[in-house]
């Protein structure tokens, strides 16, 4: 059985995944996500249960340097370092075309402009759960008919404008996408997740 292309970010209930470019960057994240301990020790056991994961450029500038040095920095708390160390040791995809090597068991794709064709190949030949980062990837794997789930982490705030779950499609119509519903959670914060197989 291949892999599946599992697809995860935090959203606002508007399903805006960012207001504007960077503001995600730090450990903190903005305002508007509630990411507190018990949540974070959530998001490591899933991390943890990931047979690897794939990341655009963008989101591979948020998570190094920043986790593999998280994993030996006093000043943050125990699941902060415990996540620095399962990213860092996470067999990882980097679909770039400027990027040629990347550290920290990473395979770097996409120079030769074949990164969905590679990565259907990476899927047929994997197993497992594969955490897809980033809606730029997320879109493309969508429209390539490649991504398998839908795993939002939905925050109590209301945006009113930003980026979207899914970029608009390069053809300018994409048919509604039905959801088969896998999985939902709740937290004190106010977070919910629900995890949803995308209906063929």
């Amino acid at each position: 059985m291949p892999a599946r292309f599992v697809y995860w970010i935090n959203a606002s209930v508007d399903g805006f995944v960012e207001t504007e470019a960077g503001e995600h960057d730090g450990p903190d994240g903005p305002a508007w996500v509630r990411i507190d301990e018990t949540l974070h020790r959530e998001f490591n056991r899933r991390a943890r249960a990931m047979t690897l994961s794939v990341e655009g450029r963008v989101v591979r500038d948020l998570m190094d340097p920043f986790w593999p040095d998280a994993r030996t920095d006093p000043s943050l708390p125990a699941f902060m370092r415990e996540y620095g160390e399962i990213w860092t040791e996470q067999p990882k995809v980097l679909v770039s075309r400027t990027r040629t090597a990347a550290d920290h068991d990473t395979r770097v794709i996409g120079r030769d402009g074949d990164a969905i064709g590679e990565l259907a190949r990476i899927r047929a030949g994997s197993e497992g759960d594969v955490g897809v980062g980033g809606p730029s990837i997320a879109t493309q794997l969508l429209d390539a008919g490649l991504l398998d789930e839908l795993m939002v982490f939905t925050h109590p705030a209301v945006l009113g404008r930003g980026r979207p779950l899914f970029d608009p499609p390069a053809s300018g119509v994409r048919p509604p996408l039905v959801l088969d519903l896998l999985e939902q959670q709740r937290w004190d914060t106010g977070v919910t997740m629900h995890r949803y197989d995308i209906r063929r």
